[in-house]
């Protein structure tokens, strides 16, 4: 016991303001000692407010230190608060407006005080995507055509606004209102006693599962497009921090955030269970397209928009989320039937063949190794893939002696050098050398050639052989995506009648590309390759749009501006889902590339805001960020390093204490 005296001399006022209201009459005064617990001061508070409410979600957030007082066990003097601290009792709770990967708004209640993953997590099971982490929170980029303008008006491409509840689910939905099991098992309908088969009967048909409809030309030209690098790099500094909470990173009630897929490694794409999460990938990468975020060639721009416009045919068509016309059979009778194959051995002849083969590749190709100021044409060589090499030789008769040259394809770049109408299939190779990269074209002949040679090529540049059973499958996918790239009516078709048909098809092209052609022209152009994807579903559809965004050259890149050791200007820094690339920030081209499959360690000098990688072969990459702060570009790589060590084995269980390891630091 200590007398009144005693108590006044350990004791003091403590201001504490409620509902984040800055008035007089929200302000409560209470007498605390530096020893009393944040619990039992927040149990004080509510009985001398005296208003009968729900106080459950109501939580301390200290404004000076801007953090909250979440640990109700600790004391003032733990925290460190002390007489001068401004602290607001305030619900943990509290609205957000999202825009999601199709543009459309949402305004979801989510937590304000777990960290920015443990939100994302929330939002997404709100909104049935599975997968939580590939996605994350950006904030919006400053439009400065707004700015000049001062244009208060409401975004032409933005709908109103859809009102959901974290608990309630999304309005309209037709199905359980329920979020998805943690490991997706399937249901069963009671009368067929046969497995659910598509997503609708976990959900019900919604907003999110439908693809929007596509803007005119006019209202397209209106949003804000970033084109160059240096753009681009300013709106991916916006990527909001994952080991913090919204209320610390600035973010207030109301406020305007983007969700959208950050990490381009989409793990198990399963169309019985996305349907929500595939319909959002199509629209982020129709977007990409559309907003030239990413570059494509004119074939590939025609292939996207004929997809689209197939999408959006099958969409107005309303055609059902169904998986009817696919056998349904029941999971466990289907694993007992490949493992009945499995220990009855199938071919053993076969499989031993495939494991002793070393499988390579010979043709006659032709080579160009481009030289500043010389124009040389391609030249006719006899080349040999093995393993992960590509050997070189005079003729088909000088195989057998040393070659005129060796290129070892571990950690290069793949960039596809191809125009289908005008029957060229070539291959652009950038092989990482000590100061940078070389260049190296080859032409293949044909279609057959081109998809089994990059195919190839692809692999080696991961580290991996033919004899893996991920081969064929890039094979037959490149040549899926050449025959979807050709604008000749297939056999047995009739060439579409223009005057019956109704299409806007600048609404299906990025602007630029829009200015070339005169609408019947490009209408011409859609619908003839309109006729390679007309025997695809609505799905199928989608998932091959996502396929063909992932092939391109400069999928999934991320722009950084940085200043690397030893150098007095600025550079980008390109990170990818599996290496980063240096590129010099006036042309835009790639200068090196690192792999993270060659990655031994990295770490960051919280003082000097520095990272620095160390990679195999006693190879050190340093650099500062220009553009944001580093622990952006930290936790980049960190997460995708996270993503990595995922698999089926794990069901959806996210090991969230690794995934801070990786990307959160030691500041």
């Amino acid at each position: 016991m200590i007398t009144a005296a005693e108590y006044g001399n350990t004791s003091w006022d403590l201001t504490v303001q409620v509902d984040e209201k800055d008035t007089e009459e929200n302000k409560q005064i209470i007498r605390v000692k530096g020893s009393d617990h944040v619990g039992g001061i927040m149990l004080r508070l509510v009985e001398q407010i005296k208003t009968p409410k729900d106080w459950s979600d109501y939580a301390l957030w200290w404004e000076q230190k801007n953090c909250w007082l979440l640990k109700t066990h600790w004391t003032l003097d733990k925290y460190g608060v002390q007489a001068d601290a401004n602290l607001i009792y305030t619900t943990q709770h509290k609205p957000l407006c999202l825009q999601l990967p199709n543009m459309k708004h949402i305004r979801l209640t989510v937590s304000f005080s777990s960290v920015v993953f443990k939100t994302v997590c929330d939002i997404c099971r709100t909104l049935n995507i599975r997968r939580s982490e590939e996605l994350s929170l950006l904030k919006p980029p400053d439009d400065p055509s707004k700015k000049k303008k001062k244009d208060k008006g409401k975004n032409p491409a933005v709908d109103d606004v859809i009102i959901m509840d974290a608990v309630g689910g999304i309005p309209g939905n037709t199905g359980n209102s329920g979020l998805y099991s943690k490991t997706m098992t399937p249901i069963y309908d009671p009368e067929t006693g046969s497995p659910a088969s598509a997503t609708s009967l976990w959900f019900g048909q919604n907003d999110l599962t439908v693809s929007q409809p596509n803007l005119s030309p006019a209202e397209l030209a209106k949003v804000y497009k970033p084109l160059a690098l240096v753009e681009k790099a300013v709106i991916n500094s916006g990527w909001l921090d994952s080991s913090l909470s919204l209320m610390e990173q600035g973010i207030q009630e109301d406020d305007k955030l983007l969700l959208r897929f950050k990490y381009h490694c989409f793990f198990d794409l399963n169309p019985k269970y996305d349907a929500v999460r595939i319909n959002q990938l199509y629209e982020q990468a129709r977007w990409s397209i559309l907003l030239e975020e990413i570059d494509c060639t004119e074939e590939e721009m025609l292939m996207f928009a004929s997809l689209q416009y197939h999408i959006c045919k099958l969409t107005k068509s309303s055609e059902p989320l169904d998986f009817s016309n696919k056998t349904d059979i029941d999971e466990v009778d289907a694993a007992l039937s490949n493992l009945e194959v499995a220990l009855d051995g199938g071919n053993t002849d076969k499989i031993l063949e495939d494991i002793t083969d070393v499988p390579k590749l010979a043709d006659t190709l032709r080579l160009l190794r481009p030289k500043r100021l010389t124009l040389r044409p391609y030249k006719e060589y006899y080349f040999i893939f093995k393993d992960t090499t590509i050997s070189y030789y005079k003729n088909k008769e000088s195989s057998n002696r040393e070659p005129i040259e060796q290129f070892h394809l571990r950690g290069c770049e793949v960039v596809p050098d191809v125009s289908v109408t005008e029957k060229k299939f070539g291959i652009k190779l950038l092989l990482p050398v000590a100061d940078g990269m070389n260049e190296v074209y080859i032409r293949c002949d044909n279609e057959t050639q081109y998809a089994k040679w990059k195919a190839a090529c692809i692999l080696a540049s991961k580290g991996k052989t033919m004899a893996y059973s991920s081969y064929r499958a890039e094979v037959r996918n490149i040549q899926s995506f050449l025959q979807m790239k050709s604008v000749a009516t297939p056999p047995g078709q009739a060439a579409p009648d223009l005057d019956a048909m109704e299409m806007n098809a600048e609404c299906f092209v990025s602007p630029r590309f829009a200015k070339k052609y005169k609408t019947k022209q490009l209408t011409a152009r859609i619908l003839e390759a309109h006729q390679n994807v007309a025997s695809l579903s609505l799905m199928d559809a989608k998932m091959r749009f996502i396929q063909a965004w992932q092939s391109l050259p400069e999928f999934g890149i991320k722009y950084y501006i940085v200043r690397f050791r030893g150098s007095k200007k600025d550079e980008i820094l390109g990170i990818s889902y599996n290496r980063l690339i240096r590129i010099d920030m006036a042309t835009g081209q790639p200068l090196t590339t690192w792999r993270f499959s060659n990655m031994k360690q990295w770490n960051v000098n919280w003082e000097i805001r520095q990272v620095t990688i160390e990679f195999d072969q006693s190879v050190s990459v340093a650099f500062t960020c220009q553009g944001c702060d580093c622990k952006v570009v930290h936790e980049y790589i960190g997460g995708y390093i996270f993503l990595s060590t995922r698999s089926k084995d794990q069901n959806e269980t996210l090991d969230e204490e690794l995934f801070h390891k990786l990307t959160g630091g030691q500041e």
